[in-house]
């Protein structure tokens, strides 16, 4: 299947789940290929045939976008190396989910969630310890001989019940000894690593005009973080008011207008207004995202003035 049609399938199967989805995001290079919404859940998602070939950086930019969209990055693969990922099982690749569209549909779609998650030495569940030790204790099993029923020691059978995963073989055994479901469900939404501080892929320094840009909405009163992979070159953080710009700046040109579009589309599914910043330009917006001169910015001085200026600008018609 090619990767077009991956993408396809996977925006087909977000519909059918009930998500609005954004458009496809187009151009090059991306860490992600759409945005889509269902309530209050934001998902930026991936789609790649092999999950393997999803990047650091490309993590490190979909984590960090996930924590200034309050959006929970995922990527939907087919396989992983020669193997098809397993059906009902998560993997991690540099701290996003990873899953089959098989897997993303029973979770999206039939409401049923991936009960294992993949690690170096097989796959594993998060056993519910409380209920275990509660079953253990019920059945008068001692963790003596439990252990031994389960061919560990009894440490081990303690650290099941404190919280610790057990491989799948062992977590079914435990099932089937006390008839009784043990096994807490895989969280995909919200479920990636968070970024840590100093985590990123782009050095603004190296980019003159994105440096003096970053320097003047900072000037306004604006947390700038850039983005080296998304169709926006970075997101304005308003920490006041809380609330964030996707935003890009570069002339205004064909590809400009392209970026400021796909801007438009998932701003509206995160819920969040865009900015692009051109050095010359006599359109108000395209679509939703508001064009402003650079002489402008400069020219702003308190941040609810450019919020207001972005906004009359995306109600006026493209």
């Amino acid at each position: 299947m090619s990767r077009s049609a991956l993408v396809g399938n996977v925006i087909a199967m977000l519909d059918d789940a009930g998500f609005a989805v954004s458009d496809r995001c187009e151009t090059r290079p991306k860490s992600f290929d759409v945005a889509a919404r269902r309530g209050e859940d934001l998902l930026l998602v991936k789609a790649l045939a092999n999950v393997d070939a999803f990047d650091g950086p490309t993590g490190i930019e979909m984590r960090r976008l996930g924590a200034y969209l309050s959006a929970t990055p995922l990527v939907l693969g087919l396989r992983s190396r020669s193997e098809e990922l397993s059906p009902g099982v998560v993997y991690m690749r540099h701290g996003v989910p990873a899953l089959s569209p098989d897997t993303a549909y029973e979770l999206f779609v039939e409401g049923v969630p991936p009960m294992a998650y993949a690690a170096p030495g097989g796959l594993y569940v998060n056993v519910d310890g409380d209920v275990l030790a509660d079953e253990r204790e019920r059945g008068g099993w001692s963790l003596g001989a439990l252990a031994s029923e389960l061919g560990v020691s009894r440490r081990t059978v303690s650290k099941y019940e404190d919280g610790m995963s057990a491989s799948v073989e062992v977590a079914a055994r435990l099932e089937e000894l006390f008839d009784a479901p043990l096994a807490n469900p895989v969280a995909v939404v919200g479920g990636g690593e968070e970024p840590e501080n100093g985590e990123t892929t782009v050095d603004p320094a190296g980019d003159t005009e994105g440096a003096d840009l970053i320097v003047s909405l900072t000037r306004v009163g604006f947390d700038v973080h850039p983005t080296l992979r998304a169709p926006f070159k970075a997101v304005s953080e308003d920490t006041a008011e809380e609330e964030n710009m996707l935003t890009g700046f570069s002339a205004f040109t064909k590809t400009a207008e392209k970026r400021a579009r796909i801007m438009s589309s998932v701003g509206d599914i995160a819920r969040t207004r865009s900015l692009y910043v051109v050095d010359e330009t006599k359109r108000d917006a395209v679509d939703g995202t508001a064009l402003v001169e650079r002489e402008e910015i400069e020219g702003i001085g308190d941040p609810a003035d450019l919020r207001d200026l972005v906004r009359e600008r995306a109600e006026e018609p493209a």
